[in-house]
């Protein structure tokens, strides 16, 4: 995997965001990369059971507490093309928030359309305050429950889509990236085909909201101490300026560094 920027992958990406509300990099992982990835989650896949609602999807596991329980993500959530994304989109300040493993298996209904900053009450329009990367493990097809997207719905103030006519299904082969707004209506396909679709998602929001997911709470602090320091700072263990997030009036960082020792 490169460490290095590619910064006219950036701003093509950066123009798709704005005009579409999404943006597809394919094949940003060579397919052995993937498939080392694929393989690092299946031991994690086969002890996840299958989902409790209709959002979850009963044919579907959902890995939570993904960094608690796996390493294979670690350099994906640091890949710069991610962070240059994240560092446009949100600014400076900004945390993991939902970070989640997705296998839809064979017969799994299409779930509704969201949008992930529908979580928030905040009033539209308003700034981007959540930025999702969804990292394609399995080739993504119309069949097996590829992310259904309605271009341009990140700029809608006061309507939700209604017609299925307008979405479009996001193809794209094992190893690539799809880039989602926090405001764009989106969800996941139905999976007709006999074979499981397996892809990631890493969610971020910005650093003044709260995440979804307490990771404080669900990665062990033994854990997070082995974390490279960029990551332990997306985890939760960072300030938001000038100073949210302390503890005992200290950056958290500090109470890190007493594990290590």
């Amino acid at each position: 995997m490169s460490t290095m920027l590619d910064q006219t992958l950036l701003e093509r990406v950066l123009a798709d965001l704005d005009r579409d509300g999404y943006s597809v990099v394919e094949s940003l992982l060579a397919g052995d990369e993937a498939a080392a990835v694929r393989n690092g989650l299946r031991e994690v896949l086969d002890r996840t059971p299958l989902g409790r609602n209709d959002f979850e999807g009963y044919q579907t596991r959902r890995i939570y507490a993904l960094f608690a329980k796996t390493r294979a993500f670690d350099a994906l959530a640091l890949h710069p093309l991610l962070l240059g994304v994240l560092d446009a989109v949100l600014g400076p300040s900004y945390q993991l928030s939902a970070p989640t493993g997705i296998e839809i298996g064979p017969g799994e209904k299409a779930q509704g359309l969201h949008m992930d900053d529908g979580i928030y009450p905040l009033p539209r329009p308003h700034p981007e305050v959540v930025l999702n990367s969804m990292w394609a493990l399995d080739d993504f097809t119309a069949e097996n429950g590829a992310t259904r997207v309605v271009p341009g719905s990140h700029r809608w103030t006061d309507r939700i889509p209604v017609d299925p006519d307008e979405t479009v299904t996001v193809t794209m082969p094992a190893g690539s990236v799809l880039f989602i707004a926090g405001t764009l209506w989106h969800g996941g396909g139905a999976n007709r085909t006999d074979r499981p679709r397996l892809g990631v998602l890493l969610e971020y929001a910005a650093g003044w909201l709260r995440q979804q997911e307490n990771h404080v709470l669900a990665v062990p602090r033994e854990v997070v101490a082995t974390l490279p320091e960029r990551l332990q700072e997306l985890i939760g263990y960072g300030i938001h300026p000038p100073f949210v997030g302390y503890v005992d009036g200290r950056h958290p960082r500090r109470v890190l560094d007493s594990i290590a020792k």
